[in-house]
């Protein structure tokens, strides 16, 4: 099961366009559209007005979509034109539009009397089948200004997912209809962050973690859940400290763009780019602050007479949980494919720099041979049994190097750093410390 997330920020989206407050002010660049997602580009969840031209800007069509989901009648979650969209291409295929009332009543005049278009009317505790899929309407606790008729989704398919957005607590019929479940990825909302006068109808930080603790107990949430908060807004705290207080409960915060690969098992793999002291191993650091043990590969080794070289690497060591152990290697394509633990490789332009040593490469050596070394790396990257993360520089963005060695490097870099990323689930560009989530390619 394959899903894009079109959309991971609340009704005014994080920045909201209108503040200039510390979180909007952090999120500048990383920008996150109302709540949305495609799956398996056959069944879109939440067509808000923004998702159709999401889908668009990630290279994707809405053609295949033969089942629209909508969870409540908000306007940051049903965009009816959507339908007129459709109807303009004259398409043929049927569709299924499925909703609780606040949201179908907003739909049915968007549709040609003689287009495909079957609505379906669903309320907590029905089940309904969809092409290949198997759903479950559950309760919410969300907008009780339209009737109170707001759900959520249970989604198996080839996996099983839950689309938990919006809703405050989960009310006790909901918790028991899951209990068991030991769904792939859950993604739930966490709109408030460290804001609590909100009322019960969102979660924030606090009662996220109240809730996934419930889901964990109950076995809906298990050890391979990937579990995604969405719905965020900026009353959360800058991206990096979200990050931190998810990952207390296992959690991290979706990105738009991003496509989440459900029940295929395969761990993640992230790639953080990003300039001199742009904040890209800090970063990378704070992916992996959930997991109780990590390996960290570094591949910068150790370098006598140069004091402050071994002042960055004092600096990185210090601010490590103790529970890390430190590999200094540059035969990285090994500590990958036999990883036990979840791994942080820093840096790739280390790594590179290395093996052009090697291989004699400024003097003339075999190109090659580093070529086969970035073969093997890469193919080691695809088959890593566990979680990794890789911290690269951004070389491609300055002033030509002046030498032919200089660009021989950055040329190399580039082509590393373009071939793992292609191999990557996540990629992230560092700016002066924010990260930008790049689009899925």
């Amino acid at each position: 099961m394959e899903i894009l997330l079109l959309g991971t920020g609340s009704a005014d989206g994080w920045p909201n366009p209108f503040c200039r407050c510390a979180s909007c002010r952090s999120a500048a660049g990383n920008f996150r559209g109302q709540t949305a997602a495609l799956v398996d580009g056959a069944l879109l969840l939440d067509c808000g007005p923004e998702a159709p031209r999401a889908a668009v800007r990630y290279g994707r069509s809405l053609d295949s979509v033969r089942h629209i989901l909508f969870t409540h009648g908000h306007p940051d979650h049903v965009g009816p034109a959507a339908l007129l969209m459709r109807h303009w291409t004259r398409a043929t295929e049927p569709l299924e539009v499925v909703g609780p009332p606040s949201a179908l009543d907003q739909c049915r005049h968007w549709v040609g009397p003689d287009d495909p278009v079957r609505f379906v009317e669903v309320a907590a505790g029905d089940e309904v089948e969809l092409g290949d899929y198997r759903v479950r309407v559950l309760a919410a606790v969300h907008g009780s200004d339209m009737g109170d008729d707001a759900v959520l989704y249970d989604i198996a398919g080839d996996a099983r997912m839950l689309w938990a957005t919006d809703t405050g607590p989960l009310p006790e019929a909901t918790h028991t209809a899951v209990a068991g479940a030991g769904y792939d990825a859950v993604f739930l909302e966490e709109t408030f962050g460290d804001y609590t006068e909100h009322g019960t109808e969102h979660h924030d930080l606090d009662s996220f973690a109240a809730t996934v603790s419930r889901l964990r107990a109950s076995g809906a949430i298990v050890d391979t859940t990937d579990l995604v908060a969405v719905h965020l807004s900026h009353h959360n705290p800058p991206e990096a400290e979200l990050t931190a207080a998810l990952s207390e409960s296992g959690a991290r915060p979706g990105r738009d763009g991003e496509v989440v690969a459900a029940g295929r098992r395969r761990p993640t793999r992230t790639l953080v780019l990003g300039g001199a002291r742009s904040g890209k191993s800090a970063h990378a650091e704070a992916l992996l602050a959930a997991e109780p043990a990590v390996t960290y590969l570094a591949t910068g080794g150790v370098r006598e007479g140069d004091p402050e070289w071994a002042a960055r690497v004092r600096l990185h060591r210090e601010r490590r949980p103790a529970s890390w152990r430190t590999v200094e290697t540059s035969d990285v394509a090994e500590q990958l494919r036999v990883a036990e633990t979840p791994l942080l490789l820093d840096c790739l332009g280390t790594w590179l720099t290395a093996r052009m040593d090697l291989h004699r490469v400024w003097d003339g050596g075999p190109l090659e041979r580093v070529h086969a070394d970035i073969d093997e790396l890469v193919a080691a990257w695809l088959d890593c049994p566990a979680p990794v993360v890789a911290v690269s520089n951004e070389v491609g963005s300055g002033v030509v190097p002046p030498t032919p060695a200089g660009r021989l490097f950055r040329d190399l870099l580039g082509v590393l750093n373009a071939r793992i990323a292609a191999e990557s689930e996540h990629v992230v560009l560092m700016v002066a410390g924010r990260p930008l989530a790049l689009p899925a390619r």
